[in-house]
């Protein structure tokens, strides 16, 4: 039986930009209507992947990098369960970047949030996969999440966010969510969230975040208009935020696993692994390794 859990205070600096994930993720589930025993949410390793502890949810705190393989895992042997993966950009975007790669094609239904402060706030302030040049020594441009979610071919739900701005980002989590508990498929957000010890960019960020939604020729339908929509607010020197990528209904596409797991609503999780069920499978396996 999946039983709840009782939280535990926070263990963040006061003022990380994770309180904002945080609040918005309890206020987006309240809205939806998500009951905390149907809510699972797998954490990364990090400061961000704590996020769990500090929840009245189902967690699991999975190895670095493979926060996306355990989540996925977690949908497919209960469908019923809403599952979010929630970690950041060391953990995401390093070590777990085949993962986050494969997801999008994969195309389950579970919602993940990457918190991305651009350093590895937990191990000290060392550059991170989207370092700007300089930061710590870092002499590699970083690496943007946003372009490469829409450069890969699939329907999937793709936004970015700002901890400054909690209210929006609880707006985009309730949409994601309805989005995976309609079973469309993978939806992504990004959430830009400093780390206020180690590389506290709150007043830089909130000077330059734009909401794509505004801009001319803004279609989160479009997938190609997106991307060069993107592409012309950076070189702007602007950070896009909002909703990237709105799959319509119609051109959604789920997993094919999930697809057929979805019609009575029940996975492995609820199959007979008893002996007496499964004994003409094993008898049939034994026979042909003799």
């Amino acid at each position: 039986m999946v039983q709840s859990v009782k939280s535990t205070p926070s263990t963040w600096c006061p003022g990380c930009g994770d309180f904002g994930t945080l609040a918005s993720v309890r206020n987006a589930a309240k809205e939806v209507g998500i009951p905390p025993h149907e809510e699972v949410l797998v954490g990364g390793i990090g400061c961000s992947g704590g996020i769990h502890n500090f929840l009245d949810v189902n967690g699991i705190h999975a190895l670095h990098g493979r926060l996306l393989a355990q989540a996925i895992g977690v949908k497919l042997a209960n469908p019923k369960l809403t599952v979010i993966a929630a970690g950041g950009d060391g953990d995401g975007y390093a070590i777990g970047m085949g993962h986050f790669m494969h997801a999008f094609k994969k195309n389950v239904s579970i919602l993940y949030i990457v918190m991305n402060n651009e350093t590895y706030g937990l191990t000290k302030g060392q550059a991170s996969p989207t370092s700007q040049l300089g930061f710590e020594g870092n002499v590699e441009n970083p690496f943007d999440a946003i372009l490469t979610a829409l450069s890969i071919p699939a329907p999937n739900f793709i936004a970015r966010t700002f901890s400054g701005d909690p209210r929006t980002m609880t707006q985009v989590f309730v949409e994601a969510l309805k989005f995976n508990r309609e079973n469309r498929g993978f939806a992504f957000v990004e959430d830009l969230s400093p780390c206020v010890t180690y590389n506290d960019t709150f007043k830089e960020w909130r000077q330059k975040v734009v909401d794509v939604a505004k801009l001319p020729g803004y279609d989160a339908t479009d997938r190609k208009a997106m991307f060069r929509l993107c592409l012309e607010t950076m070189d702007s020197g602007k950070i896009p935020i909002g909703v990237m990528h709105r799959p319509a209904p119609a051109v959604t596409t789920p997993n094919a696993l999930e697809l057929k797991l979805l019609p009575d609503l029940v996975g492995p999780a609820a199959a007979d692994i008893g002996l007496a069920a499964n004994l003409p499978a094993y008898q049939k396996l034994l026979k042909g390794a003799a």
